[in-house]
């Protein structure tokens, strides 16, 4: 037993080894080929550590050698591949450049199609959460439309679309919390938050028409006039009870059965006694 033990650690340690120097060797060689003069034979390394999923190395070697190779026929996949390490290495405004800069130099290209739709959707994989800065979404947004306009027919559009419709989930769901977070501020400044969380849900509305949260939002703006009257001042309150009415009468004829329905009946109810009290 202890030989047997003792025959398995060596084992273990001859690998160990062994895996080691040819790691140590495959660095050494990387290592050569950065400082080599032979931009062949750095050309040749990059499209094979490309092949095979080494794509700093490649990014690396690619890097070195686009400046000499210009012009050349070796050109255009050495700058197509460029654009990809970024994308694997998850470098993606990067990606997004190179792929552009790409397309506008090799429009022609087999590739050239690809690279567009690759410079759209690596501006897609960098979009942030939708609770944060949306910039980058629309800037998305704008050039994966860009993308299935120029090229209706490609493969690439059903990915395209469903980029597309991530992103104005994003969009709708960043205004929808927006909207909100006006309305939740009225407890701090009650008559210019509520201001403002009424211009926000019309614009929501105007945005995103038929959004699943149309029915809640609607239903705040209810309740968001009917709030702002309370605190208005005389000249102006009846007007505002006037308006939360028709809000309420435009809700309930497109969501009979919502559950806010009860809610919404008591204000308007609330609206038409203050409307008595106003006019006696």
């Amino acid at each position: 037993m202890y030989i047997c033990n003792l025959m398995r650690n060596s084992y273990k340690n001859l690998l160990i080894i062994l895996i080691l120097s040819l790691t140590l060797g495959a660095c050494s060689d990387f290592r050569k080929l950065q400082k080599s003069d032979d931009w062949e034979k750095k050309y040749d390394a990059a499209i094979s550590y490309y092949k095979e999923g080494e794509y700093y190395k490649a990014n690396v070697l690619l890097e070195q050698i686009l400046p000499i190779i210009k012009g050349s026929e070796k050109a255009e996949i050495a700058n197509f591949y460029y654009g990809y390490t970024y994308y694997y290495q998850e470098q993606y405004l990067l990606a997004s450049h190179y792929f552009k800069t790409f397309y506008d130099t090799f429009n022609r290209s087999e590739f050239a199609e690809e690279a567009r739709f690759m410079f759209a959707f690596s501006l897609f994989k960098d979009s942030p959460r939708y609770n944060l800065d949306q910039t980058s979404s629309k800037e998305a947004i704008v050039a994966l439309q860009g993308f299935i306009n120029l090229f209706p027919n490609s493969e690439y559009v059903p990915k395209a679309d469903a980029a597309l419709s991530q992103l104005r989930s994003k969009l709708e769901r960043k205004a929808y919390e927006k909207a909100l977070l006006y309305y939740d501020l009225k407890k701090y400044m009650t008559g210019e938050y509520l201001k403002a969380a009424l211009v926000e849900f019309d614009n929501f509305q105007n945005d995103f028409p038929g959004s699943q949260f149309t029915e809640e939002i609607r239903y705040y703006e209810i309740e968001a006039m009917y709030k702002l009257a309370q605190v208005s001042i005389y000249s102006v309150r009846k007007e505002r009870y006037l308006e939360a009415i028709d809000f309420y009468e435009s809700f309930i004829e497109t969501y009979e059965q919502s559950k806010y329905i009860a809610k919404a009946e008591k204000i308007y109810e609330d609206c038409l006694e203050q409307i008595r009290k106003l006019n006696s």
